[in-house]
């Protein structure tokens, strides 16, 4: 399973956790099934500039559907394409969604390529 986790602030936290996975990595410690990537963002404000709630609605309409078009998942959330493409290549450069080649007529299809998103927010 993969599992993106999601975090906002402690950047303590994020240097300790990468320093566990290097650990576990250079001992072959991790378990292969349970892939963990994790994206952060420096303040809360970032976190919901960059996660709308229409962001958020396309990554689970992709996830649930697989939609095999930016114009399909257009269709699927009901908003105009050209809004639906600005938000997906917005996902794309946080990493959250995958925009590959190949849909029908060369359409860039989206995909979401985790079994999880887990978000985690430090208030202290």
């Amino acid at each position: 399973m993969t599992t993106l986790h999601i975090t906002v602030g402690d950047r303590e936290q994020l240097r300790e956790d990468t320093f566990q996975f290097i650990q576990a990595a250079e001992t072959d410690d991790r378990d292969a099934e349970d892939k963990k990537v994790t994206l952060q963002f420096g303040s809360y404000d970032n976190l919901v500039d960059s996660l709308t709630p229409l962001r958020l609605e396309l990554i689970q309409a992709i996830a649930k559907h697989a939609p095999e078009s930016m114009r399909e998942t257009a269709r699927l959330a009901d908003r105009d394409v050209s809004d639906v493409h600005s938000d997906l290549k917005q996902l794309e450069v946080l990493g959250i969604l995958d925009l590959k080649d190949g849909g029908p007529g060369g359409a860039m299809q989206p995909i979401v390529p985790f079994d999880r998103i887990e978000m985690h927010i430090d208030y202290l």
